[in-house]
């Protein structure tokens, strides 16, 4: 199959260098990525509105209103099949179906809601989020459905089922129980209505944990009062001081992680509601109910992780932390010990130092990142990206490529949007979105997947492409990992498509991706001057990926520090004593830098809300990435060999595979706590000299 590709015509770069003439000659792929699709000039003999991603529906946004009613019509009639004594398919094939039903139009629309620039077709989403969010809820209380998935599990199916098909149902029988239907009618209502009010409670407390704190001027020195805002007689401190001198950093610290005792009452209402929503579904506590079916399996896990990596890395952590004084001590010798408030200051000194940043964009203009991701792509796994024409009304906005992933062998896997460029109302947050997941259909072709990637880069100037920094090259690297994930995890079903896995293993392939990212043998195919086509000198190369490793123990002990937290605050309740103090002990027993008194930094902690006894994910899919490299990619990260088994073995299964029985599978040793852990502090570098 072909595939259309704008603005074919190389880009030819004349430069002197040494002396010497040469030319470079950028890719079709980096010459369209070098150029704002929004500039590009595109002749269209069509001007008819193909509607967002080529939906004919979404010509405009009241097909959001027709959409949402074929999906309560759909709905309808494969609950039917489902509860028909006439069935005649898989009960997990008509589940999936009914999942994917429901998910065409949930998934675009929650994009849509928060992506679009037109009002009305933000309005016309939520709506339809809202619409099928009741129909979700009106399943999920559907008793028969869920005894007839039940008994199929129990007792087995009208058609043979294999291991992937007792997986996957299990997975919706679980999802069932989230909702109390296996319970009494009484106690059933009290889930529902917990799950409601948490939700409105953790609105509430994400709300305030970035409100701005007030102090009266007179609290502070006159000499430092035209470093803060001011509202009357009251300076206005709206978060940590990252960049000035110490005393004010000290203040900024100190007032706005000060005790609220609203936000602090929203925090225990939510701790208190969890913990019952868990002994209601029958779990010791709220962190076991979540970790039901991850990675990590239960709490006792969890923690033996985080602490076990905590004892081993505490000698470097105390390094830094030394290096960090020495750092601060070089500006004023006479200067306090270090604090807290002084650790991002003195960080982004000292990458700063080893770091010049200004002196890398350069080198890393979006096309030749892109190029340098397609040449990857190419040498693990035999595919391309190719850049497609984007119709009239596909995109909603002007700004947005569109890559078409076609493998050498198999054709066409799927597509991504990639919305690169900062604009005004664009949520300011890297992240990828699954539009539409892959699964298998009855005719044995295959719904490929639709994903965007978003990213918030600089727009390009007039003679100059987007420009990345190394922080932002890692970003789309680790963005489109899960891309890749979602375009490779070929699945039986939507279900478990590509990132629909668990928490704790969703970030594997993104993770992996900064590997890759981070390795001089794969930077130095696309590291290359924007004017001359130069590569980056191999000095520079060298210091950019060992800059990472730059105060990165420390770094790790706070994250560990913030996982630990959330495993206590989701465990037994009531808390032994109240939140604050909670984290005072934590942190004077794990940590280096001890607690600071009459603060409460948890109360800024927004994640309890959204990752709820799971923040501890990024560092077990940290530590599972690290695995993976060591094992299969640290010799030769262009390996096609070890691509393709990582492709079969590991990002072919999505969520369909249990993960841990997948990752023993793949690495072939037993996956414990301990060898996690040990997975982290190998991959630990000495730092750089700073």
């Amino acid at each position: 199959m072909a595939f259309p590709v704008t603005n074919n015509a190389s880009k030819l770069n004349l430069a002197f260098s040494k002396g010497y003439r040469y030319v470079s000659t950028w890719s079709p792929l980096a010459t369209a990525f070098n150029t704002r699709p929004g500039q590009k000039l595109n002749i269209s003999f069509s001007k008819e509105n193909k509607g967002l991603f080529g939906l004919k529906e979404l010509r405009s946004y009241d097909g959001f209103y027709l959409m949402k009613e074929n999906v309560i019509n759909a709905s309808s009639e494969l609950v039917s099949e489902a509860l028909s004594p006439h069935r005649s398919r898989k009960m997990v094939n008509v589940f999936d179906e009914l999942s994917n039903t429901l998910c065409s139009v949930a998934d675009l629309a929650e994009f849509v809601r928060i992506a679009h620039p037109d009002q009305k077709f933000t309005s016309a989403a939520e709506e339809a989020c809202i619409t099928i969010s009741y129909e979700v809820e009106k399943l999920n209380t559907n008793k028969d459905l869920y005894l007839s998935v039940k008994n199929v599990l129990e007792k087995g199916d009208i058609v043979p089922t294999n291991s992937v098909d007792n997986h996957v149902s299990s997975l919706f029988l679980f999802d069932f129980e989230q909702s109390g239907i296996h319970l009494s009618e009484d106690k059933r209502q009290e889930v529902v209505a917990l799950n409601d009010f948490i939700l409105q409670l953790g609105q509430r407390f994400m709300a305030g944990a970035n409100t701005s704190r007030e102090v009266s001027k007179d609290l502070i020195p006159s000499n430092l009062r035209h470093l803060f805002n001011t509202d009357g007689n009251n300076a206005v401190v709206n978060g940590l001081f990252g960049d000035s001198i110490e005393s004010a950093r000290e203040i900024a610290y100190k007032v706005f992680l000060s005790p609220d005792p609203s936000q602090e009452q929203l925090l225990d209402h939510i701790l208190a509601s969890r913990f019952r929503l868990a002994q209601l579904c029958g779990f010791p506590t709220y962190s076991h109910k979540a970790l039901k079916s991850s990675l990590a399996e239960n709490p006792s896990n969890v923690w033996n992780f985080l602490v076990e990596i905590n004892e081993k890395i505490r000698p470097k952590v105390r390094s830094d932390y030394e290096k960090m004084f020495q750092i601060k001590k070089g500006e004023d010798p006479l200067c306090k010990p270090l604090a807290l408030w002084d650790v991002p200051y003195v960080t982004n000194v000292a990458k700063k130092g080893w770091l010049k940043t200004s002196e890398y964009t350069a080198y890393f203009p979006l096309g030749s990142c892109m190029e340098g991701l397609n040449n990857l792509l190419q040498s693990l796994y035999g595919i391309s990206l190719i850049n497609e024409t984007v119709e009239p009304g596909e995109t909603w906005d002007s700004d947005i490529y569109k890559l078409a992933v076609v493998h050498e062998k198999e054709g066409f896997l799927g597509n991504i949007y990639c919305d690169f460029y900062e604009r005004s109302n664009k949520p300011n947050q890297d992240c990828h979105f699954t539009v539409q997941g892959g699964r298998r259909l009855a005719d044995g072709s295959y719904q490929n997947p639709i994903v965007v990637v978003m990213l918030n880069l600089p727009l390009p100037r007039w003679t100059t492409p987007c420009l990345l920094s190394p922080s932002m090259v890692d970003n789309l690297f680790h963005e489109m990992g899960h891309a890749m994930h979602s375009m490779l995890a070929r699945t039986q079903y939507q279900h478990v498509s590509g990132t629909r896995c668990t928490t704790d293993f969703a970030e594997v392939p993104s993770v992996l991706m900064e590997y890759f990212a981070s390795d001089p043998r794969v930077v130095r195919t696309f590291a290359k001057h924007y004017k001359t086509g130069e590569p980056m000198p191999e000095d520079m190369l060298l210091r950019m990926c060992q800059a990472k490793h730059i105060f990165q123990p420390s770094e790790i002990q706070v994250q560990i520090f913030y996982s630990l937290l959330d495993q206590v605050y989701h465990g037994e309740y009531p808390l032994n004593g109240t939140t604050t103090e909670v984290l005072a002990a934590l942190q004077n027993e794990h940590c280096e830098l001890h607690y600071v008194p009459d603060t409460a930094w948890q109360l800024r902690f927004s994640h309890l809300v959204g990752y709820g006894a799971k923040y501890y994910s990024y560092l077990m899919s940290k530590a599972v990435a690290s695995s993976i490299w060591q094992t299969m990619f640290s010799k030769d990260p262009l390996s096609r060999i070890e691509g393709e088994r990582y492709r079969r073995e590991c990002l072919a299964h999505g969520g369909g595979k249990p993960p841990k029985e997948l990752l023993q599978d793949m690495l072939k040793i037993p996956v414990t706590p301990q060898l996690m852990a040990s997975a982290i502090i190998n991959n630990l570098e000495d730092c750089p000299i700073v």
